[in-house]
């Protein structure tokens, strides 16, 4: 199946994530003072987790199953479905709890945490990408 939906929501990720890599400074300390930069950082990740949201939701709709109570339980639909594995729908699950935070201010954001996710998971993203190549 090639879904033109998917698949533009798909280079919108894309364009989130390269954003994310062009801006992420080389330290935390650099990140924690450059109110700029947790701007462009904040709102591209709020955007990459919303995306990888949306793009459940479509393949939920399409296959006509009913869907999860909360953003988070897409990904478990995706893991009975065979299309995620079960780490990476964790992964993806915990990505949810920062957009919530970030969007809703419910705590202050950590920006140490910010910091590791933009260094070391952005790959997370780029894996459910991968995933859904073969189902779209």
């Amino acid at each position: 199946m090639d879904n033109p939906v998917i698949l533009k929501k798909m280079e919108s990720l894309n364009r989130c994530l390269n954003r994310i890599k062009e801006k992420r400074p080389e330290s935390l300390e650099e990140l924690k003072n450059n109110w700029d930069l947790q701007d462009i950082l904040s709102v591209n990740l709020e955007r990459a987790v919303q995306i990888s949201v949306d793009i459940t939701a479509i393949l939920i709709s399409e296959r006509g199953i009913k869907s999860g109570d909360t953003m988070a339980q897409g990904f478990e639909i995706l893991v009975q479905e065979e299309i995620l594995s079960l780490e990476l729908a964790e992964k993806l699950k915990k990505s949810v709890g920062f957009r919530n935070i970030s969007v809703h201010e419910y705590q202050s954001i950590d920006w140490a945490l910010v910091y590791n996710v933009i260094h070391h998971h952005l790959g997370n993203f780029e894996e459910f990408m991968q995933a859904l190549l073969g189902v779209i």
